[in-house]
């Protein structure tokens, strides 16, 4: 079955896990990491899908992207920013928002913490990598402020991130709540409180909509047929598939296409 590229940090331009340049225009063809990804525009311009969910590129501009997500990027002359790639053992954030726009006065201040990091990158002095990390828990820190949000590493918060890192990786062989629960070493009970505290969600439902988020990918971003699809998905019974996908779509896989490509 044909996959969706899959970008890796080193042809991001490091031979480590963190790196961080200036961009201008390019052009980015619909592909994914599995690294967290981080652009800041101070000037934009063009379009970028996350998801296959449109957003405006325009001035003071902030997207972020967790391993895994898909996305396809044009940005036009006269774009100017910073764009980092960071693996999760360098920096965990605890954002799982894909967008923001600060205003001016926010993002100044998101934007030199930026250009620090980029100078302590490039001069790589003794420590650099300590002072990183530091200035990127500052960053991160005030990027949730503009929603209210607090990224304090809280056990709750630190067990969710483990449990979306197996859901990135298992989804098409385990799609049980007890099973990811047995691999974190917690009841499915003590999972589900994880969820509910954290996201207001219950496991299944996480697991639910990372199936059809998965299949949605796969059905927008490839011209493999239903049935491929869903066998990729760990589905061999497709009829099953189909109405699953249906009740939590109101679409069936092909109508789905159909619409949104």
């Amino acid at each position: 079955m044909k996959q969706i590229p899959i970008r890796h940090i080193k042809e991001a331009g490091s031979t480590e896990s963190f790196s961080i340049r200036e961009v201008g225009d390019m052009v980015q063809e619909l592909h994914r990491h599995d690294f967290f990804y981080l652009l800041v525009l101070k000037k934009g311009k063009g379009t970028h899908a996350i998801d296959f969910i449109p957003y405006e590129v325009s001035d003071n501009t902030v997207f972020f992207m967790r391993p895994g997500q898909v996305h396809e990027l044009t940005l036009k002359a006269g774009s100017k920013g910073y764009l980092l790639a960071f693996k999760a053992g360098f920096h965990t954030t605890k954002s799982s928002t894909n967008y923001y726009q600060p205003n001016a006065e926010s993002f100044s201040k998101l934007h030199s913490i930026l250009t620090y990091i980029f100078r302590e990158y490039t001069d790589q002095q003794e420590g650099y990598q300590k002072v990183i990390k530091a200035n990127l828990d500052i960053f991160f820190i005030e990027l949730l402020r503009l929603h209210g949000k607090s990224n304090a590493a809280t056990y709750e918060q630190e067990r969710l991130e483990e449990f979306l890192s197996l859901l990135e990786t298992h989804i098409t062989e385990h799609k049980q709540a007890s099973q990811y629960a047995a691999m974190l070493h917690l009841s499915p009970y003590q999972l589900n409180a994880i969820t509910k505290a954290t996201l207001g969600k219950t496991s299944s439902g996480l697991i639910n909509e990372r199936i059809i988020l998965e299949s949605k990918r796969y059905l927008l971003a490839t011209t493999e047929q239903v049935n491929q699809v869903a066998w990729y998905l760990g589905y061999e019974d497709v009829s099953y598939f189909i109405r699953f996908f249906k009740k939590h779509t109101g679409y069936s896989p092909e109508a789905f296409r159909q619409k949104y490509r």
